[in-house]
């Protein structure tokens, strides 16, 4: 399986974001240093697609094919492909609060710890939907890991469409969210100019 090994604070750095987008608390002090190079229009697309397959993990096949499906939904392709890629069950785990960073949420996903309305889950890539409960196993909800992990996230802002209860560990879709309530840094309409070439 293909696994994306690069330090964290450094693409961070490379891509220009902060590491907060992915539930990292760490800054870097370091600057980037560049020669007073422009970047082309197809680096600054090629850097878009880039900065949303790092934070939401994913490679670049399972991207393209995100961005097949959302060019064949109604509406704006840039804006289903950012609701695609935020429905995807490891990212819900993560926005929920029950993990630190979306690769902990992804573990968490594919150790079976997760259940979609009562069935176990174990695919990070599962799609929820508006409506579906999503929950830590009965098992597991006493560990010490989800303590320490709800000590960390406890104040983190869960988004509008979820609902979250955190005594019970567990979430529902409310709806399915919009582009504006989205707050990651992206600019997707760069992603669907690129491929679109």
């Amino acid at each position: 399986m293909a696994v994306d090994r690069v330090p964290v604070l450094k693409r961070c750095r490379s891509l220009g974001m902060d590491p907060v987008y992915l539930g990292i608390d760490k800054k870097s002090t370091r600057q980037l240093r560049r020669a007073n190079r422009k970047m082309s229009e197809y680096g600054l697309q090629l850097r878009e697609k880039q900065k949303a397959k790092f934070i939401y993990g994913v490679l670049e096949k399972p991207f393209r094919n995100y961005y097949k499906k959302a060019d064949k939904m109604a509406g704006q392709t840039g804006a289903n492909l950012m609701t695609l890629l935020e429905l995807r069950l490891d990212n819900v785990i993560f926005r929920l609060g029950y993990a630190r960073t979306r690769r902990e949420a992804r573990q968490i996903v594919d150790h079976k710890h997760v259940l979609v309305n009562g069935k176990q889950v174990n695919i990070p890539s599962y799609l929820v939907q508006a409506g579906d409960v999503i929950e830590i196993r009965e098992s597991k909800k006493t560990s010490q890991r989800y303590k320490d992990i709800l000590d960390v996230t406890g104040g983190r802002l869960v988004p509008e469409w979820l609902d979250a209860n955190q005594d019970a560990l567990q979430g529902t879709v409310k709806e399915v969210p919009a582009r504006e309530v989205i707050d990651v840094p992206v600019d997707e309409m760069l992603i669907v100019e690129l491929y679109s070439k």
